[in-house]
């Protein structure tokens, strides 16, 4: 039986967010990861930052830490490294991953902990109401922007490739079944995986109608996840077609492989000396 991650808080998100289908995509993963036995669902540990996003760990019922703005991934890091038989999940914002905890996020990638970071892309701080972010397109007219964003956006896709990202993804709000996919085999996948989420807020940066004309699933293609090549082209800036889908996939070892060396400091009946064990790595 698929287990009840409702919760009684109360959802405080905007009519029509894409935060909505966003969630219902992940406790639909959770469930089916659940009830097929790849996963046990007190082995879920979620963390989240600071923006809309985060209000995504009062809503599903599983363990999990409210992190701190851009420090996700590094929560999780520490996770991973006392228990790495756990399935760490993160959830940040644009802002959130691309802007205060892009170092962390680049770190994560290049060291391929185990861990798996969803990141709700709308291409806007709508938490404090309307400024742009990272990713928001040149002329994005916002509460710090008022005549237009001089910068070009920032290609957050192409950066995790080239950070050492094992598994590169992007979603889209508008596509539930489709993103859930995705995170069941994020979640599965050895290594450090990312799922870029076009996901459209409706108050500040609608955009509901835009991707709905231009994404298409790159399963309609002949493409091989597992060229690095292919996935650095295809994941190009195209304003006119946007695919979702896996860009890429690789498996090799993992950090806490490398580090712990099969040992797990949660169990061991003696608490192992950490500073020894991550001593060549930190």
């Amino acid at each position: 039986m698929s287990p009840d991650l409702d919760t009684p808080v109360e959802n405080t998100w905007c009519p029509g967010c894409g935060n909505f289908s966003l969630l219902q995509s992940v406790k639909m993963a959770f469930n089916e990861l659940v009830d097929s036995g790849d996963v046990n669902l007190e082995d879920i540990v979620i963390s989240s930052g600071i923006g809309c996003h985060a209000k995504i760990f009062d809503y599903i019922k599983v363990n999990g830490f409210y992190s701190i703005h851009g420090r996700v991934p590094a929560t999780l890091s520490g996770v991973k490294i006392a228990n790495p038989d756990l399935k760490a999940v993160g959830f940040a914002g644009d802002g959130d991953a691309y802007d205060e905890g892009i170092s962390h996020l680049i770190h994560a990638a290049r060291r391929n902990i185990d861990i798996t970071m969803v990141v709700h892309d709308n291409k806007v701080f709508a938490l404090t109401t309307g400024q742009f972010t990272p990713t928001s397109p040149k002329g994005f007219e916002g509460k710090s922007s008022p005549k237009g964003s001089v910068e070009e956006p920032l290609n957050p896709l192409r950066l995790m490739l080239a950070s050492g990202a094992s598994f590169v993804a992007r979603g889209f709000s508008g596509e539930l079944n489709h993103l859930k996919g995705l995170l069941k085999e994020a979640i599965l996948h050895p290594g450090f995986s990312i799922i870029d989420v076009l996901q459209p807020c409706v108050t500040f940066y609608n955009t509901w109608d835009y991707y709905r004309e231009r994404v298409y699933n790159l399963s309609e293609e002949d493409y091989d996840s597992g060229d690095f090549q292919a996935a650095w082209d295809k994941t190009g800036d195209n304003e006119d077609r946007i695919p979702i889908g896996l860009f890429y996939k690789e498996e090799r070892e993992t950090f806490e492989e490398l580090a712990l060396n099969g040992r797990n400091p949660a169990k061991d009946e003696a608490s192992p000396d950490l500073d020894s064990i991550l001593e060549d790595y930190i």
